[in-house]
This record gives structure tokens, C-alpha cells and sequence, in this order.
């Protein structure tokens, strides 16, 4: 009896001794299993399909990707060429009651003349004054912002429509006053909107682009106005510089900052243009 006992001790001794060593092991085993099984099921493709949609076929992902790459590109363009339109429109309105507001001004005090088989019933003004300032309004409204973008110095000086509305309203007093205010020579008055149209620019505009694009558009509102009075489509009372009025180059200054102005403004948050690949 003490040896079966001594034996039976001895195996329970050796299979405890040996049970944390099989413990280990399969425990070990049990882990790498599950490694590789939670391995196996992420990189999967099956699995990548169903939950993520998305193929791990190269030429599928680059097919994929192309086309929504293709899809976000047209409707960025889309959107802003829907934009383009838009402000194009609201710039020609604009165009077209200020020509009709700040032309009656005009031809009331007798400064523009023109024939009376041109003259239209609305508002006393020629019928195609309107769609020519229209016209001229849009495309300055729209190169200002174009500009300040290829320069790579956006406009950020009192954008907000209050400051565009006090600039309007300024611009309109500057050519009433061309047309209300007696001086004693066309020197005087000429030299005294010069420097309003200066005030209009530094108070409400202040870039180098506004001031050069200004100018630049004086200029050549001058040359395409002295060509149309010379060929007796309209004509100026007085005239003192060649065949117009020697003050009208600062009303044109001003109605390009204040037009660019709007036109800055309009262009606040719109979309950049898309490039073309």
C-alpha cells in the first residue's frame, strides 16, 4: 500500500507539474490563432467589399477614383460658372440705372445734348446708352476681383455692402455736382471732382489695383467718348477738353471704383476658378 500510494503521488505530481506547461502552450496556440484569423478578416477583400466598398483591384480603385475625382471637378465648375452668370447679371441692372439716374442729371442741366430723333421716352436718354453702361459695368465689376486674384492680393478693406452703398451714394453726389455746381471755369470744377474722385478711391478702395484699373478705365472711357462726339452720335455744351468736358475723365474714375467695388463684393464667397488639366 505505500508504494501505490507513493505511486499514485508521484504521477499526480508529475501530470501537475506538466499541466501549466500544456496550459501555456495551448493558450499560446489559442492566441496566434485568433492573431491570425483577426489578420485574415481585415485583409480580407471580401470583408473590404462588403463594409468599406472599396475593391482592392488597382485598376477598379483607380477607375473609382477618377471618376468621383471627375464628378466633384464638373460641379465645382458648374458652380461657378453659375456664379459668373450671376454676378454678370446683377453688375449689367446695376449699369443700366445708373446710366439712366446719372444720364438724366445730365441732360436736364443741359451738359449732354443729343439729337431729338435718338432721344428715347424713358427717362429722356438715348436707347442704347443703358445697354452700352450695362455692358461696360459687367465687365469691370468682373475684372476687378479677377485682378486682385492674379496679383495674389485679395481686397479685404471695408467689405461690406453698408461701405458699398455709401460708395454708390458718394459716386452719384460727385456727377450731380458735375452737373449742378456753378464755378467760375471748368478748371476749377474739373480740379475740385478730381479730388473728390481721389477721396471716393482712398476712402473706400486704397489698392493699387483699384487705383491703376481706375485710371485705366478713365482713359479709355475718355478716347471711346471723344470718338462718339466726334462723329456727332452726342455732343457736350462747352466743351474744353477737345470735344468733351475736361471733368468727365474723373467721373468715369469714380464709376470704376465704385463699380469695382461692387463687383468685389459680389465675388465674396464664390468658389475659385477651376483649372483646366
Amino acid at each position: 500500500m505505500p508504494r501505490l500510494d507513493g505511486h499514485f503521488w508521484s504521477c499526480s505530481c508529475a501530470h501537475g507539474g506538466r499541466h501549466p506547461k500544456y496550459l501555456k502552450a495551448s493558450a499560446g496556440g489559442l492566441a496566434a490563432k485568433v492573431g491570425e484569423m483577426i489578420s485574415s478578416s481585415v485583409s480580407s477583400p471580401s470583408l473590404l467589399v462588403d463594409h468599406s466598398g472599396v475593391t482592392t483591384d488597382p485598376s477598379q480603385r483607380g477607375r473609382s477614383t477618377g471618376t468621383s475625382g471627375h464628378s466633384s471637378g464638373s460641379s465645382h465648375a458648374n458652380s461657378w460658372h453659375h456664379h459668373l452668370v450671376q454676378r454678370s447679371l446683377v453688375l449689367f441692372l446695376v449699369g443700366v440705372v445708373l446710366a439712366l439716374v446719372l444720364n438724366l442729371l445730365q441732360i436736364q442741366r443741359n451738359v449732354t445734348l443729343f439729337p431729338e430723333e435718338v432721344i428715347a421716352t424713358i427717362f429722356s436718354s438715348a436707347w442704347w446708352v443703358p445697354p452700352c453702361c450695362g455692358t461696360a459695368a459687367a465687365v469691370v465689376g468682373l475684372l476687378y476681383p479677377c485682378i486682385d486674384s492674379h496679383l495674389g492680393e485679395p481686397h479685404k478693406f471695408k467689405r461690406e455692402w453698408a461701405s458699398v452703398m455709401r460708395c454708390i451714394a458718394v459716386f452719384v453726389g460727385i456727377n450731380h455736382a458735375s452737373a449742378k455746381l456753378d464755378f467760375a471755369n471748368n478748371v476749377q470744377l474739373s480740379l475740385t471732382l478730381a479730388a473728390l474722385s481721389l477721396g471716393l478711391w482712398w476712402t473706400f478702395d486704397r489698392s493699387r489695383s483699384g487705383l491703376g484699373l481706375g485710371i485705366t478705365i478713365a482713359f479709355l472711357a475718355t478716347l471711346i467718348t471723344q470718338f462718339l462726339v466726334y462723329n456727332g452720335v452726342y455732343q457736350y455744351t462747352s466743351p474744353d477738353f477737345l470735344y468733351i468736358r475736361s471733368w468727365l475723365p474723373c467721373i468715369f474714375f469714380s464709376g470704376g471704383v465704385t463699380v469695382g467695388n461692387i463687383g468685389r463684393q459680389l465675388a465674396m464667397g464664390v468658389p475659385e476658378k477651376p483649372h483646366s488639366d
